[in-house]
């Protein structure tokens, strides 16, 4: 992670970071049969590739094995092989897991989130919703569950999806979640009789209609960590935040994250400063950074994102809000009445050139501190607005990399669609013109959480862009090729 510049003074300490002091990885328990899905579905929802596949193996699993993976070591996650003894554990063992993690002291060392994973039983294909040792531990166990957010999940709703298809119903996802209702919610609530249980039946194959489904159980699974672990009122726990950088499906979620973590200390009170007393401009962004980039967790080994030359193009662009940093004369706003190109050996051949210099040192704002520069906070709500956008169409260029590294190809990439949209242009008008002059409210506060709250990949233009990139683009890791100062 990016280490603030040295000083004599306090350091600025990162909000994120002191989260995660106290807990630096989502915990969740993920019971169900070999061969039900969990690997898929661990893969898809943390944005790792296939090396969780080993640890599902029949037989090797190990509930008391805390698996941590390096392209997502924001969760650490516990494999039980249903409840079966011929699966190689039992309700007792489960049960006793439980029970010993709800004793844990510290709230790292807990459980935070348990997935009951079964296979959804197809019609006519003689399958059973729940072994025996499934059944005795709902009908007799679930009390050990008391605390711990729970949600039962479906698994291979596509082959349900798919029956629905062969019969010729009018309206096969009605059909299936009438199907889900009788035969899969009711007899596990018949079994588990009080128990807060919540239910999503998800997919391992990639569609829209059916990524949905995922986002669902992680929206699910944050709304119930949330509520579990909840402190003062408008005070994210710790548990909550970390659940939020550790799933890679939801942008709004990593949105929400950025704002629950910026509210708690550096993006308020920026008009008086009181924060950042004393502190260089670039201290005082550098911590801001760290706090957005940690929340969105991208699998950056590299630390691209955290690197001199990124910051420098990100506070550059902030720069651009009152002249002091001139527009790139070289490359002009997109047209989005311009044509979609459909010749992509020509696009390859176009280097990927980023509209500023790259890197710190010629940033001359930024050398300042922050009571020297006048009307400094609208800088820093158009570094705070324009990272979280850079970030979240990052996150969608890069939905389907499967836990791939993170390359400088697909932040230029990124960085360039946002800086020639029209949401850009006007975002920076929004705040060149904004009044934050209103007694009894922190309004620069309410401004930024509402322009974050913006989501680019809405836009037209922005949408059209996203088409006009090239995979080979996003794949490219040359170095920041910048264009030529003027």
């Amino acid at each position: 992670m990016f280490q603030q510049p040295a000083s004599s003074r306090v350091a600025l300490r990162s909000t994120a970071e002191e989260l995660l002091d106290d807990c630096p990885r989502f915990r969740i328990l993920v019971i169900g049969q070999s061969g039900v899905g969990k690997s898929t579905l661990i893969n898809k929802a943390f944005g790792i590739d296939q090396g969780t596949a080993a640890h599902f193996e029949p037989g090797k699993a190990d509930i008391e094995n805390e698996v941590i993976l390096q392209q997502n070591d924001r969760f650490v996650f516990h494999d039980s092989n249903g409840f079966e003894p011929a699966e190689g554990v039992s309700c007792d063992a489960v049960k006793s897991f439980i029970t010993e993690r709800k004793k844990r002291e510290h709230v790292k060392d807990q459980l935070h989130a348990v997935w009951l994973c079964f296979r959804i039983p197809i019609p006519g294909h003689g399958e059973r919703l729940l072994e025996d040792g499934a059944e005795t531990f709902l009908k007799e166990d679930t009390s050990v569950l008391q605390n711990i957010p729970t949600i039962v999940v479906f698994m291979k709703y596509d082959m349900l999806l798919t029956h629905m298809l062969m019969q010729k119903e009018a309206d096969p996802e009605a059909a299936a979640e009438q199907y889900l209702k009788k035969h899969c919610y009711a007899p596990i609530e018949e079994f588990a009789g009080g128990a807060d249980l919540s239910y999503v039946a998800v997919s391992s194959f990639a569609n829209p209609g059916l990524d949905k489904r995922r986002k669902r159980l992680i929206d699910l699974t944050h709304k119930k960590v949330t509520a579990r672990f909840k402190l003062q009122i408008d005070t994210p726990s710790p548990v909550s935040v970390v659940t939020l950088m550790a799933q890679r499906i939801s942008p709004q979620l990593k949105i929400q994250g950025s704002i629950d973590v910026g509210r708690q200390r550096y993006w308020t009170t920026l008009t008086s400063g009181a924060n950042f007393v004393d502190h260089t401009i670039t201290e005082c962004l550098a911590v801001i950074h760290t706090d957005i980039v940690c929340v969105w967790n991208f699998n950056d080994p590299h630390q691209y994102l955290y690197s001199d030359e990124f910051r420098g193009l990100m506070a550059n662009l902030a720069g651009t809000i009152d002249g002091s940093i001139p527009e790139s004369r070289r490359l002009s706003r997109i047209d989005s009445t311009r044509p979609i190109l459909t010749d992509p050996p020509n696009v390859l051949l176009a280097p990927l050139i980023l509209p500023f210099e790259a890197g710190l040192g010629v940033v001359q704002w930024a050398r300042q501190t922050y009571h020297q520069l006048p009307d400094v906070h609208r800088k820093f709500m158009a570094y705070i607005v324009d990272l979280v956008h850079v970030l979240e169409i990052l996150f969608s260029l890069t939905a389907n990399n499967d836990g791939k590294k993170l390359t400088r190809g697909a932040v230029s990439s990124a960085f360039n669609t946002y800086y020639h949209s029209e949401m850009r242009y006007n975002i920076h008008r929004r705040i060149k013109g904004f009044d934050y002059k209103i007694p009894g409210r922190d309004t620069v506060l309410d401004e930024i959480i509402s322009l974050v709250r913006m989501s680019p990949i809405d836009e037209n233009d922005i949408s059209s862009a996203f088409q006009r990139i090239p995979s080979e683009s996003l794949a490219k890791d040359d170095g920041w090729l910048t264009a030529p100062s003027s």
